[in-house]
Formats: structure tokens, sequence, C-alpha cells
């Protein structure tokens, strides 16, 4: 037995609870992990409140990714002992995930920690920060510098953005934080924003195209924020898209695409390969400064999690949220 949540389906409705759970509900895998962290993201708060169906398998743990020490592996990789990272995998979804004590997976989907970051530090970036990481990247790749002008970053005071913003930053891009919380512009030009603006002038049904302003954009809103930032991006430019907090449409048209050739990178975190996944934790270990995880990053007992996923899909929460599955 071990303690974690545990989402039900039935005549009693959709239902997730603090309770012992019995190792029998972990499905198959090679690698036994005891779990130090997780942490909660806007898909574990649609899966702890039930307000969207991404939980597809019943009963399951949630927790979309986790930090740990490997208890047991048959997975020539792994061996007791070693530290590790999940994210994404479909685990909290249709896998046992991270809001447990234990969680029992494919040793092919586990990272090894860096060096440079405790299992607590791992999961206050989170499957967040990753997202973000291959957000610059894809920027990086399209061949977008420095000197080429500002990123924008929407969602700023979310665990993406957040993460996005101190990365860019001390790369020396110029960024400007889309907020719907302006009241929080200091703590994101702590973070290394240039400037702030508020959600309200992107979130509107705007023009098809617009003035050129960025030379790059990390959007995870979606909806109108993605079509504007879109239509207000540079020629030849490029928006990294990697969320829908706003929205799952995309109320655009071709002009910024045709007119001025603007590609869209769509950023897939759950299923990327592991080459890429070991090059954003490399880059995170690189070029994330770990003094500013502090400044956006709370902690909660696993007694708190569901209480707490309800004001993250309010947008009342800044920045990372980690969660000690140990302690309620």
């Amino acid at each position: 037995m071990f303690r974690g949540i545990l989402i039900t389906k039935g005549e009693a409705g959709y239902k997730a609870e603090l309770q012992d759970i019995d190792d029998k509900v972990l499905p198959d895998g090679d690698v036994t992990v005891r779990v130090e962290w997780s942490t909660l993201n806007y898909k574990d708060g649609l899966a702890l409140t039930g307000k969207s169906p991404v939980v597809r398998r019943f009963p399951m743990v949630p927790g979309i990714d986790f930090a740990g020490t490997v208890l047991a592996s048959t997975h020539l990789k792994w061996k007791a002992g070693d530290k590790v990272i999940l994210n994404g995998w479909g685990v909290g979804e249709t896998h046992c995930g991270g809001l447990a004590e234990m969680a029992r997976v494919k040793g092919e989907w586990l990272v090894p920690l860096p060096a440079a970051f405790t299992t607590r530090q791992a999961m206050a970036i989170g499957t967040a920060g990753y997202t973000a990481m291959l957000c610059v990247m894809a920027l990086e790749k399209h061949g977008i510098k420095p000197e080429d002008g500002e990123v924008l970053v929407t969602g700023a005071n979310g665990g993406v953005g957040s993460v996005a913003i101190a990365v860019l930053s001390k790369l020396g891009y110029t960024v400007v934080a889309s907020t719907g919380r302006i009241s929080e512009a200091s703590h994101l030009e702590s973070l290394g924003a240039a400037r702030v603006m508020d959600r309200s002038e992107l979130s509107s049904p705007g023009r098809a195209i617009g003035k050129e302003q960025w030379a790059g954009v990390i959007d995870s809103v979606g909806s109108h924020t993605l079509a504007n930032a879109c239509a207000t991006t540079q020629y030849r430019g490029a928006v990294a898209a990697c969320g829908l907090a706003g929205g799952m449409d995309f109320p655009a048209t071709v002009a910024p695409f045709i007119l001025r050739g603007v590609t869209l990178y769509g950023i897939d975190s759950v299923m990327a390969p592991l080459s890429l996944r070991l090059d954003a934790w490399r880059r995170l270990a690189a070029d994330l400064d770990v003094a500013k995880l502090d400044g956006f990053t709370q902690e909660i007992g696993i007694s708190q999690a569901i209480a707490m996923s309800e004001r993250l899909l309010q947008g009342e929460v800044r920045g990372r949220v980690v969660v000690d599955v140990n302690r309620n």
C-alpha cells in the first residue's frame, strides 16, 4: 500500500480522493520509482477537477510528471538508487502518474536527473518548464537571435511563461510578457521581462494581419491570443504554440503565413522523443538560473493538491506549484 490521489468514476460520479492505494492498481512497467516530488500543471488541474476528459482510464493516479529514486528495475538502463524524471507519455491520463508515493513506468520514459538539480528543483521546472525549453529551442532552430527583435511570451505568469521568460532573458533576448495579472508586472520584470502588457491587447478578435512586432512568440494560451500573436509577428518570424488555457480554437487566417512567411510550430511535450527530452533538460541545466526558481515556486503537501487545482484553473496561481507527495 502507498499514499496517493486516486481518481474514480462510477455511479457516484467522478471523484478524486487522497487515500491508501493498493499497489495492484499500478500498471505494468519495468521500473518502480519512489516518488519524491510531483507538480501541478494545467492538465493536472483538469484531471483533478474533472472539468475536461483528460483521464481516460479508471481508477487513475493523476500527475503528468514526477521526480524520484528508482526502487527496482528490470530495465537495462536503470538500477536501484538512480535519480530520475518523468514528463508526459500519457502518465496521469492512461497510465498511473506522479501524485502518489509510488509509480511504476516503462524505463524508456525516464530521463536522468541532471546533476545541476535536486528532485524538488526538477519539479519546480516540471513539464511546464521542460515545455518552455522546447519552445525556446524551436525559436533558436528557426534562426531567431536576440538582435532580431522582441520575443513575446503569453500566459506569462503561468509555469511555461515564467520559465520561458527566465531562460530567454538569460540568453539575451528582449522579452515582452503578456499577462492578465498586470499587478504582477514587477515579478515578471524580476524574471527578466523588459516590459509587460495586458493580455486584453491580444485576447479579443483582431485583424487578419497587423503591425509587425515580434521576432518570435511563445504562446501557452491559444484562441484569439495565438491568432493575434501570429498576425503581429515579423516577416519570417516564428511562433511556438504549446497550450490552450484560453481555448482550443484558432480563429485566424492564412494571411500571416503567406504574406509574411510566419512559421507556426506546434510544441508537443507528451510524446517528444528521448533525444529531444535529453537536449531540453541539458539546456535547462545550463540556461535556467536556478536562483529564480524560488521566486515563482510554491510548495504544498499532497492533501492540498485537489483544492489548489481549482485555483490553478482560475488563473490564481503564479508560476509553479511543487507537491511533496510524502507529506499531507
